[in-house]
């Protein structure tokens, strides 16, 4: 899907070298594949301790000090 945006010079350059990409649209490409991945995580967090069968972090913690 094509989609045009005013993006910020500085604001696009400094993308590109953060992510080490050559080109605009691989840069934000990019940086959308990375906002999501780091969205789904934050949402798999969300769920930590909230399944009865499953441990919660404070379990975990407790099993990982016993050894």
């Amino acid at each position: 899907m094509k989609t045009t945006i005013d993006i910020p010079d500085n604001m696009l350059k400094e993308l590109i070298r953060n992510t080490e990409t050559s080109t605009k649209k691989d840069a934000v490409l990019t940086a959308i594949s990375e906002y999501n991945r780091l969205k789904r995580m934050a949402q798999l967090t969300d769920l930590l301790g909230t399944f009865i069968d499953f441990m919660n972090k404070s379990e975990l913690d407790k099993m990982r000090e016993k050894g």
